[in-house]
């Protein structure tokens, strides 16, 4: 059990670093495969698409805010690995007519509420 835990927790320490190369349009995979073969204070600065010292960079991740997400994250795994059940809110499939969400106001807007609402004057270029 022990070592799956680890497991866990391995793969969910490479998940920011595999969002931001995502998020640069690299090949995640590669990128995070090169910074787990790279020692001491070496990364991937996305800005510059490069491998660099993250210290001598000013690329710093906030101890207490990684630590604090960790904490929280073991907790909720506690948590649900020792519940008998748990509930969760299945996603709703129902196709909505954006008219009917929006109280069926139709093309006229809300009734009653001719020349837009009260106390947006001086929005100059809302209209």
């Amino acid at each position: 059990d022990q070592a799956i835990g680890l497991d866990i927790v391995r793969r969910a320490l490479l998940a920011p670093c595999y969002q931001i190369a995502l998020n640069a349009g690299k090949n995640a995979a590669v990128v995070v495969s090169k910074v787990l073969d790279l020692s001491g204070d070496m990364g991937y600065d996305a800005l510059h698409d490069e491998f660099v010292n993250m210290n001598d960079r000013g690329i710093i991740d906030p101890t207490k805010v990684v630590r604090t997400a960790l904490v929280d994250a073991a907790g909720v795994a506690s948590l649900l690995t020792t519940a008998e059940a748990v509930v969760v809110e299945m996603p709703k499939d129902d196709k909505v007519d954006p008219m009917a969400a929006a109280g069926g106001m139709g093309a006229g807007g809300m009734g009653g509420m001719a020349g837009g609402m009260g106390g947006m004057g001086g929005m100059g270029g809302m209209m």
